[in-house]
């Protein structure tokens, strides 16, 4: 059997579909790489792409993409919603089948080192692939975004692993990593308010929220700020509003869908949304889902209604994509949008 690893590129850039296309055409022109999915959002003026492939031929294919993004998209005029901090904001490699994660690892950082040093790219390696785990979370170092990493990346404790410590002001700074499959999710409010999509986002995140006491931060002995742990573990969240769509979201990376799978964090989202007096109309992916995700959560909503589950497999995935409101703001292809239809296709 091959060994095959995904890459889940983003890229600053998800209004101008000519760039987009034309970085996408860059990796289908690879051999032994499959373009998987294109998934732009014109708010967060932010597209993921989804790729797969042999190892060698999608760290070639990656490489290529960040290049032609480095020379299309320019950071100091770009605007959007999510949070980034490059024209290839992260950049990383997901183990598929027979290929360990230290496997995916070594490729990683093939990538960027060489991504650093050919291209002249700031570039952070993240989650398994930074081997200082005080500076492995995607979230830690991204934080100042493109805008603060002028000064940021001067700091000795934020010099770059590879490329120089500049950040580069047309492509900005990229991360590369290796990491488990994550399901980026974003879940939609029947409200404008940005307040109420984060608190919802900081009840339920791992991370939790910071506690106060008359709006003045509790620290410990230490001067680290106490917290109130979220009700989702593998959950990271953060509150927008999204103007294409008119509502706010609760937009979630899950990054451990085993111990916390997609149709449990659903729920709870809506129960959080309850209690801060608004409610759940609908849910988005971005990218691609596990077969064996949707199935759960297809199991998950009939056997809550009570009916039974000795359907078919499409009748599942149908119960799922109906009960958490996956096509609420775009049609949901199956065949488009299931990491093993893609593959199979």
């Amino acid at each position: 059997m091959n060994k095959v690893i995904e890459c889940v590129p983003n890229f600053s850039e998800g209004i101008d579909m000519d760039i987009i296309g034309q970085i996408a055409d860059d990796i289908k022109g690879v051999d032994g790489v499959k373009l998987l999915n294109v998934d732009p959002g014109k708010a967060t003026n932010r597209t993921v792409i989804t790729f797969a492939g042999e190892p060698a031929a999608v760290v070639e294919a990656a490489f290529r993409a960040i290049k032609k993004a480095g020379e299309l998209i320019d950071m100091s005029t770009q605007k959007g919603e999510h949070p980034r901090m490059g024209a290839t904001d992260v950049c990383p490699l997901i183990p598929i089948a027979n290929i360990s994660m230290e496997e995916t690892t070594a490729y990683a950082t093939q990538l960027a080192k060489r991504v650093g040093e050919e291209l002249r790219i700031p570039v952070y390696l993240y989650e398994y692939a930074q081997p200082d785990k005080s500076r492995n979370n995607l979230s830690i170092i991204r934080a100042g975004e493109y805008e603060g990493f002028f000064e940021k990346i001067k700091l000795p404790q934020w010099k770059p692993d590879f490329g120089p410590a500049e950040n580069d002001v047309k492509r900005g700074a990229t991360v590369i990593g290796a990491r488990n499959f994550l399901i980026a999710y974003n879940i939609n409010l029947a409200t404008t308010s940005v307040p109420v999509a984060n608190a919802i986002s900081a009840d339920v995140r791992e991370s939790g929220k910071v506690m106060k006491e008359n709006g003045v931060v509790l620290r410990d002995a230490n001067g680290k700020a106490k917290t109130i742990p979220g009700s989702l573990k593998y959950v990271k969240a953060i509150g927008w509003y999204i103007e294409e769509y008119g509502a706010a979201q609760v937009s979630m990376n899950l990054t451990n869908i085993e111990a916390t799978p997609i149709h449990i964090v659903f729920d709870e989202v809506c129960k959080r949304a309850e209690v801060h007096g608004t409610r759940v109309t609908g849910s988005e992916l971005i990218g691609l889902i596990p077969l064996k995700a949707m199935l759960d959560a297809g199991k998950y909503f009939l056997s809550k209604q009570g009916l039974s589950l000795d359907v078919e497999e499409t009748e599942l995935i149908a119960a799922a994509i109906r009960m958490m409101g996956l096509d609420e703001l775009a049609p949901f292809n199956p065949q488009e949008r299931i990491i093993e239809y893609v593959l199979k296709g």
